[in-house]
């Protein structure tokens, strides 16, 4: 089955492909905040909608308890390898609005790039996938590989029902691989190939200091501010020099192999226009490159501290409580629950005697995922970028967490492709995300490829647990 009539289909309806897209991203399917309720209620209908109008069966809602997945298929290609297609419908919140050039939920073209709230993570490059699949069915009425789309409500949350939906809906998910839509480009100019993410765990920090806020004039000196005792510990997760300071954490990182360090410097990286651009101050670990630190190194980051009054004006208080949100990106060979043990018993042994510590546990941990290179994945992929661009891939992982790429190889055998066209300069999470609007054409060329090199390998070839081309 050749894939050129499907491109060829899919570039003549551009124009249709991004009239869909902007409808997906005028839904506001904010999944942590209970207020856009409806908007994730309607953004569900609509994809419901969507995978019917264009061929598949089976469509339904995977619930786990939390904020349902979106589920279909099409298994009409016998002795074919089984691949679950993957993207995400829920989005970060918008805040703050007021940074917006344009309203968030209503998507606006200027200079070459399509802004909204999902444009780049991830309704983009979720709808090509979701198109390549109905352009398949539409000009040969048959896919390559069998298919089976799960685009998930909860990413953005860092999907904390998936393994509840894994385990009610294990049937349903099994197959060969997955191709995931999240995960990005590396490079507007190098084609990059991502075999692997850090991992992830999270927690927020409470420090209590008194039984209620105190008046600093009666008892400023005299005692102990739950702010400045935060401050304190935070600045012990790191060295001067800015390495992670947390021996028990570190020990399980592997060091860097002469394979990975050749990798990561193959991609073409400006290390000061990387910090320059963003108006940023350079740091980390030493003797590591930027990219090193980025994808194959830890982080730990305080993403929100607060405490005492942060209104207008002035509030001469003592706070008796001061919070923080911490996260760590893992390493590959991590443990998310060692390392967070280890972060919870560092901040408890460097907490001053009498300072209260507890903790808050905000989101279930995701490990580091790995993609061999000589995955029938990767070949596939290599072939398609080798063909599409003229040059060699280069392989990269991502500084960033896709958790359904781990779960879904703990729970279901499954490895995962990540094949997104996002690149990283789209202001993902920020005000004003966007989303190259010349990444479409090239997503709508490369995904029909994919799909077709995929199908030029026996199931077997996947080696996934879980048995393939069944459903």
């Amino acid at each position: 089955m050749s894939a050129q009539p499907v491109v060829d289909h899919l570039l003549a309806r551009h124009d249709a492909v991004l009239d869909r897209l902007n409808a997906f991203l005028r839904l506001p399917s904010v999944s942590t905040d209970p207020a856009y309720a409806q908007g994730m209620q309607d953004t569900r209908e609509f994809l419901l909608d969507w995978l019917r109008e264009i061929g598949l069966s089976d469509v339904q809602l995977l619930d786990g308890g939390g904020q349902p997945a979106v589920y279909g298929t099409w298994l009409g290609a016998p002795g074919a390898p089984t691949i679950i297609i993957y993207g995400h419908y829920d989005v970060q919140p918008p805040d703050p609005l007021a940074l917006w050039k344009t309203p968030p939920f209503e998507p606006t073209t200027r200079d070459g790039r399509l802004y909204a709230r999902g444009a780049s993570d991830v309704k983009g490059s979720t709808t090509i996938a979701i198109e390549t699949v109905a352009a398949f069915l539409a000009v040969n009425g048959r896919c390559p590989v069998n298919i089976k789309l799960f685009i998930e409500g909860e990413e953005e949350t860092g999907s904390p029902s998936l393994h509840a939906i894994v385990e009610r809906y294990g049937s349903l998910l099994e197959a060969d691989a997955m191709i995931s839509a999240d995960g990005g480009r590396a490079s507007p100019n190098v084609p990059t190939i991502n075999v692997g993410a850090r991992g992830l765990t999270k927690l927020e920090l409470v420090v209590r200091t008194a039984d209620k806020e105190l008046h600093s004039g009666r008892y400023g000196g005299a005692v102990r501010n739950a702010l400045h005792e935060l401050a304190a510990i935070i600045a012990t997760l790191h060295d001067r020099n800015g390495a992670i300071a947390i021996p028990a954490l570190m020990e399980a990182v592997r060091p860097l192999s002469e394979r990975d360090r050749h990798d990561t410097a193959a991609l073409p990286f400006d290390e000061a226009a990387f910090v320059g651009d963003i108006g940023g101050i350079a740091a980390g670990e030493p003797g590591y490159s930027i990219r090193e630190r980025l994808t194959l190194r830890p982080a730990i980051d305080v993403n929100g501290m607060w405490g005492g009054y942060t209104g207008s004006g002035s509030k001469t208080v003592i706070p008796d409580e001061a919070r923080a949100k911490i996260t760590i990106r893992l390493a590959p060979g991590q443990d998310p629950d060692q390392a967070a043990q280890a972060l919870k018993e560092h901040i408890l042994a460097v907490a001053r005697s009498g300072v209260a510590v507890s903790f808050e546990a905000i989101g279930g941990g995701s490990p580091a995922s790995t993609l061999a290179a000589d995955h029938p994945l990767v070949q596939a992929a290599t072939r398609v970028l080798r063909t599409t661009s003229q040059q060699e891939p280069v392989h990269v992982r991502l500084g960033a967490t896709v958790p359904i790429t781990a779960i879904f190889k703990e729970t279901l055998g499954l490895d995962t492709l990540m094949f997104g066209f996002n690149l990283p300069d789209e202001d993902v999470h920020a005000p004003n995300e966007f989303f190259h609007l010349a990444s479409i054409p090239l997503g709508l060329q490369a995904w029909p490829m994919l799909l077709e090199e995929l199908g030029r390998f026996p199931a077997a070839a996947f080696g996934a647990a879980a048995p393939g081309g069944k459903g």
